[in-house]
């Protein structure tokens, strides 16, 4: 079943965006990845064995791998238990990161002495632009070595306001800085239904979305696995994300021993996100998605139609409340008199400053606050729009 485009036409898009990628972000769950006995090491031989064949064909991948959690967890013995303390997890996931990259290294060494590299990853890596750069050259680099990066977030120093929250978010971030053509996940899963096809017998595989909106996020229920973080909602934002800028997207089933060659050579399997027609630039991007907000700005009716329909930078007159403390520079969102976020932005003045001039003409701001280093509070080249779930709207 496609949904927005006919089923040939999607399938004519997804043969035409597999033929085109040149470089491929592959994300892979812990379900796919560990069974009862710890790391699965025969899943792990399929994955090293499809990626060799991706690289055979002249494509740079780069791979974000789940399984350090449940790798120690199962190397120690330690049954999950419910609200169990982040040090535990964190514990855990110092002892089974070296259990996941030794089978990578291993696996991949017998794929023709392929060389991998391992970088762990936390939010403020990316939330900082000199560091967010830092990491997309160094990716780079190790593609013009001829290295497979293998990526994960650093759960053993990650602390709750440093979390991407789960590794489709983080593949998907990486997909995007890197400006990859596609991001393929992999999970227990075949791909989106229409319904929970456990529960509904009438439910009905989607083979093709051309775009991510209300009706496609209602389809994504929780995730059904007990190792892993991320369920079918988290990869449908991942895919809008990429989507956004320009990228393409596939969910499907890991434990498909030669899913990624069935996928390249053009099988029917899983579910592919279309790419935007229209994207956004990196910058906005990194705005959109990446930054999280310290701050909030409520603005009045005619502030909000001014930026979402007329592209106009926000002005001080707009404001009517201002929420947190925050400097200058600092990621905010703006808020509709609904409460609807509707756009994310930097600001080029202190929240201090901003209460004082907050429904105040452009021309007053000198006289208020004996300065005035902008006629806006954001300025439309650093302001991006969001949409009703305040995600990226494109």
């Amino acid at each position: 079943m496609t949904f927005q485009v006919d089923r040939e036409e999607g399938l004519f898009y997804r043969q035409t965006l597999f033929d085109q990628a040149k470089t491929v972000v592959l994300k892979v769950g812990s379900a796919v990845l560990t069974n009862a006995e710890g790391l699965n090491l025969e899943a792990v031989d399929s994955l090293c064995r499809q990626i060799g064949f991706l690289r055979a064909t002249g494509r740079d991948v780069i791979l974000v791998t789940s399984g350090a959690v449940a790798a120690g967890r199962r190397r120690l013995g330690v049954e999950k238990q419910p609200g169990e303390p982040l040090k535990v997890k964190q514990a855990l996931a110092a002892v089974g990161q070296g259990i996941l990259m030794q089978a990578y290294e291993q696996r991949f060494a017998e794929q023709g002495g392929q060389k991998v590299a391992q970088i762990l990853l936390t939010h403020a890596d990316l939330s900082q632009r000199d560091r967010y750069l830092n990491v997309r050259n160094t990716i780079l680099a190790l593609f013009e070595f001829d290295v497979v990066p293998i990526i994960n977030e650093n759960d053993t120093v990650s602390v709750q306001e440093l979390r991407f929250g789960d590794n489709d978010t983080l593949g998907a971030l990486i997909t995007n800085m890197i400006g990859a053509d596609m991001y393929i996940m992999l999970s227990d899963v075949d791909g989106l239904y229409t319904a929970n096809p456990a529960l509904d017998p009438s439910a009905k595989a989607v083979y093709t979305v051309a775009k991510v909106d209300s009706r496609i996020e209602a389809m994504a229920g929780g995730s059904g696995s007990t190792v892993g973080t991320g369920g079918m909602q988290s990869k449908i934002r991942a895919a809008k994300m990429v989507a956004a800028c320009g990228g393409s997207s596939f969910i499907g089933p890991g434990r498909n021993k030669n899913v990624l060659q069935e996928l390249f050579s053009g099988v029917t399997v899983g579910t592919f996100f279309l790419p935007e027609k229209v994207k956004i630039s990196g910058r906005k991007h990194w705005i959109g998605y990446v930054l999280r907000p310290t701050g909030y700005l409520d603005l009045d009716a005619g502030a909000c139609r001014a930026i979402v329909e007329r592209g106009k930078s926000l002005l001080p007159s707009g404001i009517v409340r201002v929420e947190g403390s925050f400097k200058v520079g600092a990621p905010v969102q703006c808020r509709c008199p609904d409460g609807r976020a509707i756009a994310a932005g930097l600001v080029n003045y202190a929240s201090a400053d901003i209460e004082r001039i907050r429904g105040c003409k452009t021309s007053e701001i000198k006289n208020i606050l004996g300065f005035s280093d902008s006629d806006e509070v954001i300025h439309r080249d650093n302001l991006v729009l969001l949409d009703h779930a305040g995600h990226f709207a494109s």
